[in-house]
């Protein structure tokens, strides 16, 4: 998907052009097919040792990216950073970049789902859950859809406004999104915008997740009492407070446990839990598994990584139980 995203634009730009404006060629650092996630593939060449100095260099990484260190990659792209390329990490690639001493002090993003766990690897890189950063010639995209609204920007600079209104009329996307956008909306409820108010409770629970923040200054920084907030919460996202903020930081614990190599009492204080016990608890309960049979099992037990369980389902059940426990009471 990421990779379509980036190629589809440059593709439209081409087709709606008298001649050609962008042209494309595939790489690895071995050559031969690549596969992706959802089992096709592309044939590459090896890396060119060459470059235009106006090409740009987009190196794309799923699943797994997070633990992959090969040595002539990240010395090529050295090089090509050196020549002064613009070079630009896609999805999980950049963990390939941030270990290739390209990220440094520069503004960068991954996908949400491993944000957290590029921040503890990275704290030298100013990490921004948004769909692009532009840092001079570092570029980075968070995957996705995303990678349309970066490819537009870019076509835009090279060729103006009406091309890319005329590209987005073809692959019908719009609005196309600036490059801060952030990257999730929902949060494990529907389509729908959330309340303000509960969206910036959510907000700030999600920047304070080491050191979670209580409810009444939660609702203090929000700017209403926290009767009203509970109600908004209970009414847009079916638990409570206190209940979305656990799952908050057992997702962020999660991440933390497949992509870094943190012990699990670092991982429980680094996701806001005073107690190991308590972490380990609330992290069987919730997922099913202990927090190191969980890092065990991935990815080398399954064929594909898989998410256990979503955010929907999870509130869901807790709003099951709730509604358990009140027949009971009666």
């Amino acid at each position: 998907m990421s990779l379509l995203s980036l190629l589809e634009p440059l593709r439209i730009a081409n087709y709606l052009s008298t001649d050609p404006l962008y042209t494309h060629t595939y790489a690895s650092a071995e050559g031969g097919g690549v596969p992706a996630s959802n089992g096709m593939s592309v044939e590459t060449d090896v890396l060119p040792e060459k470059l235009g100095r106006d090409d740009l260099v987009l190196v794309l990484g799923s699943w797994g990216a997070e633990h992959y260190a090969n040595p002539k990659l990240t010395g090529w792209l050295r090089r090509q950073e050196r020549a002064g390329l613009r070079l630009c990490a896609v999805e999980m690639a950049s963990y390939v970049f941030a270990r290739a001493g390209l990220l440094g002090g520069r503004r960068a993003t991954t996908h949400w789902a491993y944000l957290p766990g590029f921040q503890e690897l990275f704290p030298d890189v100013l990490a921004a859950e948004q769909l692009y950063t532009i840092d001079g010639r570092i570029l980075t995209c968070a995957g996705s859809t995303a990678g349309l609204d970066l490819m537009q920007h870019l076509i835009r600079q090279d060729h103006g406004d009406a091309l890319v209104a005329e590209i987005a009329d073809n692959i019908v996307h719009h609005p196309i999104r600036p490059e801060a956008a952030p990257q999730r909306q929902a949060h494990g409820m529907g389509l729908e915008r959330l309340p303000s108010s509960v969206r910036a409770a959510v907000d700030l629970m999600d920047a304070n997740i080491p050191e979670p923040l209580t409810v009444p200054e939660i609702a203090r920084q929000v700017g209403i009492s926290q009767r009203q907030l509970e109600r908004q919460f209970h009414r847009a996202m079916g638990c409570s407070v206190v209940q979305f903020g656990l799952i908050l930081r057992l997702q962020h614990a999660r991440v933390l446990l497949i992509s870094t190599g943190l012990g699990v009492r670092e991982i429980a204080a680094a996701s806001g839990f005073n107690s190991l016990s308590h972490f380990a608890y609330a992290f069987r309960n919730c997922f099913g598994r202990r927090p190191s049979e969980y890092r065990q099992a991935w990815p080398d037990q399954n064929d594909t990584p898989s998410w256990p369980g979503t955010l929907s389902k999870y509130l869901e059940t807790l709003q099951l139980n709730q509604r358990m426990r009140g027949k009971t009471s009666e």
